[in-house]
């Protein structure tokens, strides 16, 4: 077996809607310029009592519902996640508590490709194990942002989104996949203090140190750089023309980035699933949300190529390109 089936899928966001309207009042821009800079009109933020693994908990719980499924048929859950519930346990454990998971549960943090890299590893333990996975991308990106910063401000948004993951009736639907990283990036976008490097201590939470840095044109150049890469090797390994893709679904990062990868891939601009205008960089979770929102309107059929790209700060890209064979609405 080479591959999965999608056959439950489900999405979480807060209900409190950032607009760039007031995001352009508070950094005295005009709103125009955020949405010519990024593409994105609205994003949502996690109000009190709302976090990572909550929202994960209700995207899981409504993946398994589609899927009709239960906690107890999963074999293994995997939540893709870069700010987790707290340094230990893995937010993955306090979902697999909310929704009775019988099997193993673990995180991947690879920033923003974390998507692309849960179902990579999902395949691999589907290989073993041909079983259900549940698999979860889910960040809150506004609580490790410094409000005053204007350029991650106006990018980041909160959700989750989730897919249940399943033995397809044939194998092969995965027609190629990739992964890379380069640690040399690590200074492009990193949260510098909390970790072991550098501790908590009073004066980094005076210095903000607790907040997301970016270096917005290393990120730019790097993100399309490895992303471009990564989608012609798939492709190339599938033997699979860029004509031939029916929907892209990249990482919702910036309309800018998007846009130039498709033309330096030479993918079509009609095959893009993009919902950046209203939800913003969701992260780990802004594949799965388009994905999910791309079959609640029917666009996916039975038999379409779909391919799966994104990148995270570390740097860390993926892509994955699978022949659709799952449920439809």
């Amino acid at each position: 077996m080479s591959g999965f089936s999608i056959t439950g899928w489900g999405v979480s966001v807060p209900e409190y809607i950032v607009s760039s309207k007031e995001l352009a009042r508070r950094f005295d821009v005009d709103e125009d310029w955020i949405i010519s800079r990024c593409g994105i009109r609205e994003r949502r933020a996690v109000s009190p009592g709302q976090t990572t693994a909550s929202l994960a908990v209700e995207a899981g719980r409504a993946a398994l519902e589609r899927a009709g499924l239960n906690g107890v048929d999963i074999a293994h859950l995997i939540v893709a996640t870069a700010t987790p519930e707290q340094p230990s346990p893995a937010t993955s454990a306090f979902v697999h508590h909310e929704l009775g998971i019988a099997g193993s549960a673990h995180d991947v943090n690879s920033e923003c490709a974390g998507f692309i890299y849960g179902l990579v590893s999902a395949m691999a333990l589907m290989v073993l194990d041909p079983r259900p996975v549940l698999l979860i991308g889910s960040d809150t990106h506004t609580l490790t942002t410094d409000p005053d910063d204007r350029d991650l401000s106006i990018l980041v948004g909160d959700g989750a989104g989730a897919v249940v993951l399943t033995p397809p009736s044939d194998g092969g639907r995965v027609r190629a996949w990739d992964l890379g990283a380069d640690g040399s990036c690590t200074g492009s976008l990193k949260v510098p203090a909390g970790g072991s490097r550098m501790p908590a201590t009073e004066e980094t939470v005076r210095q903000g140190l607790h907040n997301a840095q970016i270096n917005g044109n290393e990120i730019y150049l790097n993100a399309v750089r490895y992303t471009v890469r990564t989608v012609r090797k798939t492709l190339e390994t599938a033997g699979v023309d860029p004509s031939e893709v029916k929907h892209v679904i990249p990482h919702q990062a910036n309309i800018r980035i998007i846009d130039s990868i498709l033309n330096h891939t030479g993918l079509r601009q009609e095959s893009l699933v993009t919902n950046l205008e209203r939800y913003g960089n969701t992260a780990s979770a802004s594949v799965p949300i388009a994905l999910a929102e791309a079959l609640d309107e029917g666009r996916i059929e039975e038999g379409d190529m779909v391919l799966f790209a994104g990148f995270g700060a570390g740097m860390t890209w993926g892509s994955i390109l699978l022949e659709w064979e799952g449920r439809t609405p």
